[in-house]
């Protein structure tokens, strides 16, 4: 039995299927499937039931699972404390990252750390708040950038980066489009297409227009899971929807209208990592290092 087999095991459990946890794992889909099935004969034991849509581990797997969790954050640890030997910064680091932010903050991230620390590798794992929260929990990652405050603060630290506004995007011929800015009694009477309830984004727009969850009216309301989603329906004429800063530049463009929002309502973007985290020195450091030069359009977190 080797850490290999159990990482394997794990990243099955975690995505529920074969080929994304193969794809998390830099390894083919055979080679994970070959490897975990040996660890299954070594034990004498079937971990992961294959007969349904997706795979799944069984009761005794579940039960292996958390326990190789528990194991491969120890043997993590041994790592970075061997890696913190040899310097700052440097060997794998594995950062979560909210599909509302990821798009369009690593093109500028990526860059930004390659230059600052070359021999820093990072390993993206994009992921709802909810499920990144549930990874650094289980060890899984060791940092995340989020929108704050974290669900969970006391087992978390948060570092804030930066504050990024909301702009309204709507229609070329939508009311409000002539405007220069978007006063927030105007913005609560408008009927926003959002995201689905599982990104932290929506309840965040509806807060940013004065708006409650339960002042939406579902038989009207268009719920998608992506900013890219949302732009398109906009431009075909159907609504209006609310953008953070960054994803500005990228979706913008032709049969879009964007204009700021009087009131300045912004989203706090922040890193969060497990209170005692083995790294906890040197993520700090990546935070100042941020902070020093944000992306463009946002501002500095207070």
């Amino acid at each position: 039995m080797t850490l290999r087999e159990l990482r394997y095991l794990v990243a099955i459990a975690e995505h529920r299927h074969f080929g994304r946890a193969a794809e998390a794992c830099n390894v083919t889909q055979p080679t994970l499937s070959a490897q975990v099935r040996k660890l299954e004969a070594y034990l004498g034991m079937t971990l992961i039931d294959r007969s349904g849509k997706q795979p799944v581990p069984t009761p005794l797997g579940e039960q292996i699972v958390e326990r190789a969790s528990r194991l491969l954050a120890e043997a993590d640890d041994i790592l970075r404390l061997t890696r913190l030997r040899r310097g700052p910064l440097q060997g794998a680091l594995n950062i979560g990252v909210i599909p509302t932010l990821a798009p369009y903050f690593l093109p500028w991230l990526l860059p930004e750390l390659r230059s600052r620390y070359p021999r820093l590798h990072l390993v993206i794992h994009e992921d709802t708040t909810r499920r990144l929260e549930e990874k650094l929990d289980d060890h899984l990652i060791d940092a995340a950038f989020v929108a704050l405050p974290a669900s969970n603060p006391g087992k978390l630290v948060e570092q804030p980066l930066f504050d990024e506004p909301f702009f309204v995007a709507c229609p070329p011929d939508h009311p409000i489009a002539p405007a220069s800015v978007v006063g927030t009694d105007v913005l609560s009477g408008l009927r926003l297409m959002l995201l689905t309830d599982v990104h932290c984004l929506r309840g965040q727009a509806l807060a940013a227009c004065g708006q409650l969850e339960s002042a939406q009216d579902d038989s009207a309301d268009c719920r998608a899971t992506s900013l890219e989603t949302l732009r398109h329906l906009v431009a075909a004429g159907l609504g209006c929807t609310l953008l953070p800063a960054l994803a500005v530049g990228y979706l913008g463009g032709a049969g879009l209208v964007i204009r700021p929002l009087a009131s300045g309502e912004c989203r706090r973007i922040g890193m969060v990592w497990p209170t005692g985290h083995a790294m906890t020195d040197e993520l700090r450091q990546l935070c100042a290092s941020l902070r020093e030069a944000p992306p463009q359009g946002v501002r500095l977190a207070a």
